[in-house]
């Protein structure tokens, strides 16, 4: 099947090919026909599936059908984080250059500048606001956010959002929609507060099941079986003078770690940047904007990258502890070898992980390939 097979616009055509996209994924297959049909969808699909140009296409084709410009918000698309929404925003910009669409990413942060960009956007309209529910709800408590023409809902990641403690301020957002509109709902797992909050937002929705997906082939995963305390030894050990990592990102499970590991690098002579909850938002766009840009060769971690944060070329993923969802490993993993590229995936595991590892295993289907530790290490 090919995009042109869907029957969109010229306009949404030439923005597809100017992404670079060619032949569309499962999830695109699946859901654009029944989007584009005005159905509520229920997704179940993972980060790197290509949902959001399943839900933005479609949109996309439809505003550009309009004879003239909305003044008002159409689209309300909710996201869990802001790298999400900024995400999501520049592919709105890559897909909508030909069509007459404007957007805003709505997020949190203390820059008034941002902010005073936000409430500018909501109160002249626009076509697409992307936004987290806490900062949306704070512009809708200052009064001047009008959602009574929203047509179209889109919940992104509903289960992590759900994870995040997100539920009420989502019930509370969906309160103020027109009843009648269209909803799609994407989630990575589909488990009972996903269907309970289905049922509260969509009506008759068409269901999208596109299978958890595994590790690409082209990622050559490999374990070391290691003592906590030698786990920062052999990191450096592992990455210290290797040409061949051009870029890598080391994931651990807490901010604490996360620190500990930068400075660590950092007083190995390695070239570092972290990223957790603690850094405030422009600091935290600013250490992706220069990983992407290759400012430095290792990002280090929390999963909060692992999910909707694209970035191409990444040499090696470093599992530094085990994540406790084998879902989790699948996405930490996933930032490598894209693109059809090669990559590599290290995960570090101290004793007290190995059962946790073991049920990654089981989920993976297959046991994960053990590297000996290097001489001077055992």
């Amino acid at each position: 099947m090919k995009f042109s097979d869907f029957g969109f616009l010229p306009a949404i055509m030439d923005g597809i090919r100017a992404m670079g996209f060619e032949e569309p994924t499962p999830v695109q297959e699946q859901a654009i026909p029944h989007i584009m049909q005005g159905k509520d969808v229920i997704a179940c699909a993972q980060t790197g599936t290509g949902k959001t140009a399943a839900f933005i296409l479609p949109i996309l084709n439809k505003l550009t059908m309009l004879p003239a410009r909305l003044n008002y918000i159409s689209t309300l698309v909710i996201v869990p984080t802001r790298e999400l929404a900024i995400q999501i925003d520049q592919h709105l910009e890559g897909f909508g250059y030909f069509a007459p669409a404007s957007s805003i990413a709505v997020y949190g942060g203390n820059d008034s500048a941002v902010w005073d960009k936000q409430r500018v956007a909501i109160q002249r309209g626009v076509d697409f606001i992307i936004a987290t529910p806490g900062r949306l709800i704070q512009h809708i408590r200052m009064g001047y956010v009008n959602l009574d023409r929203v047509e179209h809902l889109v919940l992104d990641e509903a289960d992590r959002m759900l994870d995040m403690g997100f539920y009420e301020d989502i019930v509370e957002i969906v309160s103020l929609l027109p009843a009648k509109r269209q909803t799609l709902l994407f989630s990575a797992t589909m488990p009972d507060n996903i269907r309970k909050l289905a049922l509260k937002t969509l009506h008759n929705p068409v269901e999208v099941n596109i299978a958890v997906s595994k590790p690409a082939d082209n990622v050559l995963q490999a374990v070391y079986e290691v003592d906590e305390g030698a786990k920062i030894p052999l990191l450096g050990y592992l990455l210290k003078g290797k040409d061949n990592v051009k870029s890598a990102i080391i994931f651990a499970s807490t901010k604490v770690k996360v620190k500990s590991i930068e400075r660590a690098l950092i007083q190995n002579g390695l070239s570092a940047m972290a990223i957790h909850s603690d850094l405030d938002q422009k600091d935290r766009e600013e250490v992706l904007r220069l990983f992407k840009n290759r400012k430095f060769q290792l990002l280090v971690a929390t999963d909060i990258v692992s999910r909707g944060i694209d970035i191409e070329d990444i040499d090696l993923i470093v599992n530094f502890d085990v994540p406790h969802d084998p879902e989790d490993y699948v996405h930490r993993i996933g930032r490598t070898a894209r693109a059809e590229a090669d990559g590599v995936a290290l995960t570090f595991v101290n004793s007290k992980e190995k059962t946790l590892f073991k049920k990654i295993e089981v989920f993976l289907g297959s046991k994960i390939f053990r590297i000996p530790l290097p001489g001077s290490m055992k």
